[in-house]
């Protein structure tokens, strides 16, 4: 600012008016760096005197003001600086004064807002080369909060330079970690050092993290803070000879910051530092030295996970499969950072741990004495092997789409034991003692007695139903398949759901299935031009023909596609169910996907349960349906083994009087006797051949390959056909008003179990409870589980619960979760609150009041005090 400018603003103070109650104005002119010293006698005002403080005239100017002249106007000059207040004879002067600075430093504090004083000038002068540009001092004034202390100004330009609007060391110290760990080329750091903010920045650390190298280097304070921030969740002789790299005294500050980072958006920033500390600190090599429990607690590497995966996957390729510390582990690392990276791992080993628990309880092998007891077992219990078996190879597909050079070679060794449970343990096992206790009855009657029958399907269901029906038949979808579906429609939909079971027609194949739900008197099959054809009362019964066939029993009826219907628009669908009163719906996912490839049926599976939930909704919020059966033609047999010379029969003493056969059966002329296949009467002894199928999983060799999904034989899973029976409710039907409770779903809450509200320990842990199973109208939910003060500021770590357990043993829905407070001062007269929250935010958090006393409570790091 020029002289003139200087003179002209001082006129217009001393013209303004007075304040009330003042009879004169007195302005000191602050100038500590003199630059208008040389050029005060330019100084000439026209309403006031100006006089200069030299340092040896303060009393005669204090005596000048207070004493001789108590009415003219004066502007005193003071270039003066203090180390004390008290050394400032003028004080009481300059507190009932106005002030005034014309120097660049006072001008640009000004336009920032900042509060002047000797220290905040002195940074502001430090920082001169960065506030020089405007654009570059807006950022200053622009953020959340206006720095009032030299460290808050210090970490506001430091934030200025991150493009942060908040002046927060964690939110810095990514920023710098973000853009790279090579400080040559970290474009942040760099800035830093341009602007003078680097020594400002490893104070910063310094006295947050305890990160004191002599030499600047971004690798080695990684290292520390990720070191240090673990001895909270694992015991520091784990680390020992890594001492240097940690810093006790700062242990809290540096597991906030990591703990922080975890649940931030750019967490796979930190994955790559995490994974440099791991190489450069050779963690892999010392974590495979302890126990999966030493392991657990800690998330913040992620080569623990592929350690605990080694270990447990190891264990099970040795055989020994502990259930409880699969499942417990498993529990504990799918609410830790990156379990998504190493999800279908610990979802295929969670599986093997149901199927070994499973083994456990059916270790003495299956004996029961009776087709229609084993037939109950399996479709309320035996299933589920099938539904494990499943899972696990799902998850062991979707692993194959991306490779971990240290798991996957070991994951395929877990394979094999799971096939060595399931194939030759549950199928072969469970098939000889079915195939022994059904052998006679098929023979003589062609099917199992005192079970529904496909048959029977629709002069059962259909023929006497009073109501709309719609019947989804979805070609393959095995009872397992169907379990799990009828499951999810219960919790995901206002309706009554139930499972029930039926007996596929023999051979359990697409054409004999599908005419088996189809209204008939008979059922036969004879030779048309080389193709074995199945006939209802004479009628063709291939797709082309259902249609007609259901409308020759109730002319309101009709059979459609799922692929026609779902790429049709509104209107053009409902317009063809509109009047009818029987609507079958074809759906083929599963099958069809076994015609690609054996390994893509499971996918399918899913696939298939999401296209029929959808095709709920559709029948119900468009075609007004409320009464719906999904059933299927036939189940399926598959395993992922190959299978060996033991598991085919040789078709050559077939002797050429085959009619039809696949690697599940054999439909032959009178008379034929083949070797190693059982007696099947078919279709109730109305023809002139006689069917055949292999025990247990045995296949029939035959060219060509589907040797791993097969159906039309007489295992429990090709033959148990099932019925789901969907009853959509209405709000306005009596069902559902009676037993709103019952049908209305809502997810599983978690409630705390522990009964003390004190916190005396920076760490401590608590226990919790699922109120209600999931299962039915209950549906699981995920809550972060937090502490918090009065005002809602966070105050420790987010620990995750994962609400989905199904028994109905309370004690077995329990959690334990380990919290860290903040470095924060804490008053034992305050209240704080643990805070329960659903991770959608769709219900009202819990709030617990707790009482924290910690004897040597933590100061909150004030930065460069």
């Amino acid at each position: 600012m020029d002289t003139d400018k200087v003179i002209q603003d001082l006129n217009r103070r001393f013209a303004a008016p007075l304040p009330e109650f003042y009879q004169r104005r007195i302005i000191f002119w602050y100038d500590e760096d003199k630059e208008f010293e040389d050029k005060l006698d330019e100084v000439v005002l026209e309403n006031a005197k100006v006089v200069a403080l030299t340092g040896s005239n303060t009393f005669s100017i204090k005596k000048l003001l207070s004493v001789d002249d108590l009415t003219t106007n004066y502007l005193v000059y003071d270039p003066l600086v203090y180390d004390q207040p008290d050394d400032n004879w003028l004080l009481d002067v300059e507190l009932y004064s106005e002030e005034f600075r014309a120097d660049l430093i006072s001008i640009w504090m000004d336009e920032m807002g900042l509060t002047s004083n000797p220290a905040m000038r002195k940074q502001v002068k430090n920082y001169r080369i960065y506030f020089n540009a405007k654009e570059r001092r807006q950022k200053i004034s622009s953020q959340n909060k206006i720095p009032a202390t030299p460290a808050q100004l210090h970490m506001a330009v430091m934030a200025a330079i991150c493009g942060l609007k908040e002046a927060q060391p964690n939110k810095i110290l990514r920023s710098v970690f973000r853009a790279g760990l090579d400080l040559n080329h970290n474009a942040i750091y760099q800035d830093f050092v341009k602007y003078h903010a680097d020594i400002a920045f490893w104070a910063m650390v310094r006295q947050g993290c305890g990160f004191a190298e002599e030499e600047p280097d971004l690798g080695q304070l990684a290292i520390h803070l990720l070191l240090t921030a673990a001895t909270r969740t694992m015991r520091q002789e784990y680390l020992a000879g890594l001492d240097k790299f940690i810093s006790v005294p700062h242990q809290a500050y540096c597991y906030d910051f990591i703990s922080e980072w975890l649940h931030v958006e750019d967490v796979q920033q930190l994955y790559d530092v995490a994974r440099y500390v791991e190489e450069e600190a050779r963690l892999h090599q010392r974590f495979e030295k302890l126990t999966v429990d030493d392991l657990a607690a800690t998330e913040c590497f992620p080569c623990i996970n592929e350690v605990i995966l080694t270990k447990l996957m190891t264990e099970i390729s040795d055989h020994i499969i502990d259930v409880d510390t699969i499942v417990s582990t498993v529990e504990k690392r799918r609410t830790c950072a990156w379990y998504e990276s190493f999800e279908n791992f610990y979802n295929g080993i969670l599986q093997v741990a149901n199927m070994q628990s499973f083994f456990k309880e059916h270790s003495a092998g299956f004996h029961t004495a009776e087709a229609k007891g084993i037939w109950k077992e399996y479709t309320e219990s035996y299933y589920r092997m099938d539904t494990y078996y499943r899972l696990f190879h799902l998850s062991f597909q979707k692993s194959l789409e991306t490779s971990n050079i240290l798991l996957d070679d070991l994951f395929k060794h877990v394979v094999d034991k799971v096939e060595g449970l399931y194939t030759h343990w549950f199928l072969g096992e469970l098939g000889n003692n079915w195939s022994d206790v059904c052998a006679e009855e098929l023979a003589t009657y062609g099917k199992v007695l005192e079970v529904p029958q496909q048959e029977n399907f629709y002069s059962s269901r259909i023929r006497t139903s009073e109501n709309k029906v719609f019947v989804i038949v979805s070609d393959a979808m095995r009872y397992e398949v169907a379990a799990a579906m009828a499951d999810q429609l219960q919790r995901e939909t206002q309706s009554k759901v139930a499972i029930s079971s039926m007996q596929s027609i023999f051979p359990s194949i697409t054409k004999f299935g599908m005419a088996a739900l189809l209204p008939h008197k008979k059922l036969t099959a004879e030779l048309r031009n080389d193709v074995l054809t199945v006939l209802a009362d004479g009628q063709p019964t291939a797709s082309g023909y259902r249609d007609k066939i259901l409308k020759s029993e109730d002319s309101a009826s009709v059979a459609l596609k799922y692929n026609d219907i779902i790429a049709m628009k509104r209107a053009e669908r409902s317009a063809l169910v509109k009047g009818m009163d029987v609507v079958y719906i074809y759906h083929d996912t599963i099958d069809e996907a076994s015609h690609t490839s054996d390994t893509a049926v499971f996918a399918a599976c899913d696939k298939a349960i999401s296209e029929l939930k959808n095709l709920v909704r559709i029948i119900v919020n468009e075609f007004g349906g409320t009464n719906i059966l999904i059933t299927a033609d036939h189940g399926f047999l598959y395993t992922y083994s190959p299978l060996t010379e033991d598991d085919k029969v040789d078709k050559s003493s077939f002797n050429g009087m085959d009619v039809e056969y696949g690697r599940r059966y054999a439909i032959m002329q009178k008379g034929a006797q083949p070797n190693y296949l059982l007696p099947v009467k078919f279709l109730g002894g109305n023809t002139e051949y006689n069917g055949f199928a292999p025990r247990e999983s045995i296949r029939i060799k035959m060219n060509g390959g589907g040797l791993n999904f097969v159906h039309g034989g007489i295992s429990l899973q090709e033959m148990v056909v099932p019925v789901i029976e969907y009853h959509y409710l209405r709000n306005d039907s009596m069902e559902y008003k009676r037993n709103k409770q019952k049908y209305d779903t809502k997810p599983v809450t978690v409630n705390l179990l522990s009964a003390s509200r004190k916190i005396s320990n920076m760490i401590f842990s608590l226990n919790f409870y699922q109120k209600d199973a999931v299962g039915a109208n209950r549906e699981a939910a995920t809550y972060q589980v937090y502490f918090t003060d009065e005002n809602g500021k966070q105050i420790s770590d987010v620990q995750k619960i994962i609400a989905d357990k199904t028994s109905d043993n309370g004690a077995e829905r329990t959690f334990r979760c380990q919290f860290n407070l903040k470095s924060l001062k804490y008053s034992n007269t305050a209240t704080y609150y643990l805070v329960i929250a659903d991770e959608q935010g769709l219900q009202m958090p819990q709030r617990e009041p707790f009482q924290i006393d910690i004897a040597f409570a933590v100061d909150e790091f004030d930065f460069f005090s």
